[in-house]
């Protein structure tokens, strides 16, 4: 999410102003750029519980440790709650995942060296502390009510709101760890295309890059109970929306679909203040319940759009929201998926061609069914692994067309779909035949 604030305090007179808000964002192709980011679980290595934000060897505590190292600081009530440098961003969620956000970059080898020096850059300052880092979608071990809060004012609403409309939301707040994509897009057409494109094929990266099979010390019965619990966090923002696929969609639609999504906060003054009793469509025509003098503007759409949580995400570019976070080899992985399948016309026109016949309900079953058995789903009465061949197969010609050798960032992903076996049924697998049950060496394992 971005920081609330930086914002844009002009007016809004019509829903064509949201609109050309994401129009904004289309680009030529030779301005094309991948942007990663990614989610990890912190831990201390003496009992493996997760870091508060105070503490020597708290959240915190890193946070000052990179602010020293030249990254600029980002504070919320006098708390560090972020860092910038250059594009990247670094930033907490609520239960202190540290995330990356990378710069928007050319190639995937790019990614790829960014995320070693984060990492590296990361294990210097936090292993003085003891603490480190594990890669898994869903803490395998904390209670909810053992996890901590970092101290951002937003969340403090977000907190209150969650159980309103979902019994998993806090979870999804607290205790799971994603990876994501951001790719951009050309004229409104494009931008269609490439919506329609990764809402089709979002189940299936869910089910490639599924990692979170433990909860609380226990064998959860999913796959990704990350995916599941998205499903379970709140209907009005989540999921894969219908408007996407209708005839005559493209920005204006989407933006009214955005209208009737009940916001969560505006920032004035340096402050949060609670808006989840309106719409952004009865905060544009009233201003907010009981404060009428506080009118929207195009800096509060700006904020507001980062709290769609769809499994697509349309912002000035578009966010891949679907998987759960790996090991760098997958973290890698990911923006290779969707630059091979989105970047090159040919991969592009295949994985439409691919998807186009599939029904929302159909995308819809697909998802709900993967959370439990990743790719033995189906999607359009088509096994889910055998569309995974087809599709990897369309991305890797996408990136062979590139010309830069970036085929070899799908191998992880081939090597899943050859074997049958995600990241979650390898963990199952070590911890029925060589942990004994014991669910915390996976912090060791899958350390990052």
């Amino acid at each position: 999410m971005s920081n609330p604030g930086e914002a844009d305090l002009t007016p809004i007179t019509a829903v064509r102003d949201l609109a050309g808000w994401f129009a904004a964002g289309s680009k030529p192709r030779d301005a094309w750029r991948v942007g990663t980011e990614h989610e990890k679980i912190g831990f201390r290595r003496r009992d493996l519980s997760p870091p508060p934000y105070e503490g020597p060897d708290g959240i915190g505590a890193i946070l000052e440790g990179l602010a020293a190292r030249g990254w600029e600081r980002i504070e919320d009530s006098g708390n560090l709650i972020g860092l910038k440098r250059g594009l990247a961003s670094v930033s907490l969620e609520p239960g202190g995942q540290f995330e990356l956000s990378g710069a928007p970059v050319a190639t995937i080898g790019e990614t790829e060296a960014e995320l070693a020096s984060h990492l590296s850059e990361l294990h210097a300052v936090a292993e003085p502390l003891g603490v480190s880092f594990t890669a898994l979608g869903f803490h395998p071990i904390a209670t909810r009510e053992a996890m901590p809060w970092m101290p951002k004012s937003r969340y403090a609403i977000m907190r209150d709101y969650m159980p309103r409309v979902g019994d998993m939301g806090l979870d999804m707040m607290l205790r799971t760890s994603t990876v994501q994509a951001n790719l951009d897009f050309g004229e409104e057409a494009d931008m269609v295309e490439k919506l329609r494109i990764s809402l089709a094929l979002q189940p299936l990266a869910t089910a490639l890059f599924a990692n979170s099979p433990f909860r609380e010390g226990q064998v959860s019965g999913y796959r990704t109970l990350r995916g599941h619990v998205w499903s379970r966090t709140d209907p009005d923002r989540t999921g894969i929306p219908e408007v996407v696929f209708e005839d005559g969609f493209g920005f204006e639609r989407f933006s009214e679909f955005v209208l009737d999504v009940p916001m969560y906060f505006v920032m004035r003054e340096g402050r949060f203040v609670d808006a989840t009793n309106a719409t952004f469509r009865q905060f544009m025509a009233d201003g907010l319940p009981g404060r009428p003098d506080i009118r929207a503007t195009m800096g509060d759409w700006a904020d507001h759009v980062t709290t769609v949580f769809t499994d697509v995400r349309l912002k000035r570019f578009l966010e891949m929201r679907g998987a759960d976070v790996g090991s760098p080899a997958m973290i890698a992985a990911l923006p290779a998926l969707w630059v091979g399948l989105l970047y090159d016309d040919a991969a592009q026109k295949a994985a439409r061609a691919l998807t186009k016949d599939w029904t929302v309900a159909q995308i819809r079953a697909t998802r709900a069914e993967v959370p439990t058995i990743a790719l033995d789903a189906t999607v359009a009465g088509l096994p889910l692994r055998e569309v995974a061949r087809d599709v990897l197969a369309i991305a890797r010609g996408g990136l062979k067309a590139r010309g830069g050798g970036e085929e070899r960032f799908l191998e992880p992903l081939e090597r899943i779909v050859a074997s049958g076996e995600t990241a979650a049924d390898h963990w199952l697998r070590r911890n029925a035949e060589a942990w004994g049950g014991d669910v915390s060496q996976v912090f060791g394992e899958a350390e990052l």
